[in-house]
Order: C-alpha cells, then sequence, then structure tokens
C-alpha cells in the first residue's frame, strides 16, 4: 500500500515528462526560427496585355516605315519627312507600351511610373501633332501648288517638326517635373500618375488639333472641287490624271480624319469627365482604341503610298513590280 501511494504522489511517469519537455523545446526552437510567408501569386490584368500586344505590333509596323524612310535617300520630300515623324512617334509609343507593362509587373517604382507615362505621353503627343502637320502639308501642296517643291516649303517643313517634337518634350517632361499625383491621390485622372489638370491640358489640345484639322480638310474639299470645275468648264483633260490623284489625296484625309476621330475621341471625351474612382475598366476601354491609331497610321500613310511600296520591295526581293514602276509619284498621292 506505502509503495503504491508513493508511485501516485511522485507524478506523472517519465514518458510523459519526455514528450512534453519535447513539445516545449520544438515551440521554444519555432518561436525563434522567423515564420516565411509564401509571396503572393503574380495575378496579371488582361487589359494590361491586350495593351502590351497592341504596342508590339505598333513598335513592327513602324520601324519598317522609318528604317524604309532612313535607308531609302530618295524619300526626302516634306510629305516622307512628316511620315516618317509619325512612324517615329507612333514606334515610341508602341515601345512605351511594351514598357511599362514590364515595369508595372517587374520593376515598380515611382522612377519607372514618371519616366513611362512620360514616354506615352510625349510619344502620342508627337503622332497627333504629326497627323496635323501632314494635314497642313496637304492644304499647302494644293492651295500653293506652284511653289509646293520650292525650298521655303523644306524648311517649312523641318521647322513644324522641331516645334511639334518640342511641344511633344515638353508635355512627357510635366509629369517626370512635378505634375503628378503621387503625392496626392485626390488629383489623379483616370491614368495615373497624370494630375486630372494635366490630362483635361492634353483633352482639350486634342480637341483644338482635330477642329483645326476638320476645318484644313474642309478648305481642301473646297480646293478640290473648285479645281475640278474649272478643268470641267475648260475640258483640260490633260489634267485630269493629277487632279484624280488629288481626290484619291482627300478621300485618303476624310480615311485618316474619321480613323482618327473614332479612335481617340472616346478617351479625350472620358478623360475630361472621369477621374480616378472611376473603374479602371472604363480606362482601359477608351484607352486601347486610342492605340489602334497607331496601328491604322502605317497602313493609311506609309503601306498606300507608291514610293514606299517601290521601297519596301527594292529591300524585300531586290526588284519593282512593274504596276509600281510605271506609276509616277505625286505630292498629294499620301
Amino acid at each position: 500500500m506505502n509503495e503504491d501511494l508513493k508511485v501516485n504522489l511522485s507524478g506523472p511517469p517519465r514518458d510523459y515528462l519526455d514528450a512534453g519537455a519535447a513539445e516545449n523545446v520544438s515551440a521554444a526552437v519555432s518561436s525563434q526560427v522567423p515564420v516565411v510567408e509564401p509571396e503572393p501569386e503574380l495575378v496579371v490584368n488582361p487589359w494590361d496585355i491586350v495593351l502590351c500586344t497592341s504596342g508590339t505590333l505598333i513598335s513592327c509596323e513602324n520601324a519598317i516605315v522609318v528604317l524604309i524612310i532612313f535607308h531609302n535617300p530618295s524619300l526626302r520630300a516634306p510629305m516622307f519627312l512628316l511620315i516618317g515623324s509619325l512612324a517615329l512617334a507612333d514606334l515610341l509609343a508602341g515601345i512605351g507600351l511594351i514598357i511599362n507593362f514590364v515595369f508595372a509587373y517587374l520593376l515598380q517604382s515611382e522612377a519607372t511610373k514618371l519616366v513611362t507615362i512620360g514616354l506615352i505621353v510625349a510619344s502620342f503627343s508627337a503622332s497627333v501633332c504629326s497627323l496635323l502637320a501632314i494635314t497642313v502639308d496637304r492644304y499647302l501642296s494644293l492651295y500653293y501648288a506652284l511653289t509646293y517643291h520650292s525650298e521655303r516649303t523644306v524648311t517649312f517643313t523641318y521647322v513644324m517638326l522641331i516645334m511639334l517634337w518640342g511641344t511633344s518634350i515638353c508635355l512627357g517632361l510635366l509629369p517626370i517635373m512635378g505634375w503628378n499625383c503621387l503625392r496626392d491621390e485626390s488629383t489623379c485622372s483616370v491614368v495615373r500618375p497624370l494630375t486630372k489638370n494635366n490630362a483635361a491640358i492634353l483633352s482639350v489640345s486634342f480637341l483644338f488639333m482635330f477642329a483645326l484639322m476638320l476645318q484644313l480638310y474642309i478648305q481642301i474639299c473646297k480646293i478640290v472641287m473648285r479645281h475640278a470645275h474649272q478643268i470641267a468648264l475648260q475640258h483640260h483633260f490633260l489634267a485630269t490624271s493629277h487632279y484624280v490623284t488629288t481626290r484619291k489625296g482627300v478621300s485618303t484625309l476624310a480615311i485618316i480624319l474619321g480613323t482618327f476621330a473614332a479612335c481617340w475621341m472616346p478617351f479625350t471625351l472620358y478623360s475630361l469627365i472621369a477621374d480616378y474612382t472611376y473603374p479602371s475598366i472604363y480606362t482601359y476601354a477608351t484607352l486601347l482604341p486610342a492605340t489602334y491609331n497607331s496601328i491604322i497610321n502605317p497602313v493609311i500613310y506609309a503601306f498606300r503610298n507608291q514610293e514606299i511600296q517601290k521601297a519596301l520591295c527594292l529591300i524585300c526581293c531586290g526588284c519593282i513590280p512593274s504596276s509600281l514602276s510605271q506609276r509616277a509619284r505625286s505630292p498629294s498621292d499620301v
């Protein structure tokens, strides 16, 4: 009886003590070892993939145009200089969309955001300004038909290029120089980190340039109709081919203007009325058509042009098809 009582009062069995001590030791060790949490899974927005794909297509198309114009010394007329400016601007826009995708998911920082948005703003601004410059050039080629090929026209073209690229670069530098909403989210526009005031300036500038392009297009149509009427009265059939080509240039401008409005107007109007509180899907849905304008521009301007087609054939196959070699270049054949 005494031995049984002594066993019961001596506490828990030794095996139980060993198990408890092991648990305490393991708990102490686990408390000292830092817990490694699994890294969050990277989720890619499908809209960003579509924008990156558009940027890749834009870059490939416009790189071909830039290389053709740069490689062929004969393509130095004002018309081709402006087409090259448009292609270069769209090329930079496509590169900006690709860089934006890479930086957004692989290298996130305030500096990369500002540099990327600055490049995109500058390149798209240069693209829109180049379209306006081409419209001005088409108007001058008709209004001053006799003196269009003078040195004054070439000088004026270079002045336009310097002005449009200088203005576009300044607009692109605004976010980097402090016009951004990284410190105050309440001032953000639909495109972060652009402020609402910055987006409003860009939108109003676009509407102004579109109105100017529309006015120039109306004047071009009036000139063409007046010339066609004079030719019909004089029965001057020798000049008919020139004005047929001119009409083709005007119809091309109509396609350009309609495409330009359809691509850019939704995003422009949305940027004026919306801010950062609106769902991002609306921003993507209006911004994506704007990128399509840079995809369409090479098709309308470059690949439809006979001289660029000849240069492309020479580069690709070393020959010029007879259908292209029989046609002369006209300044209105855009």
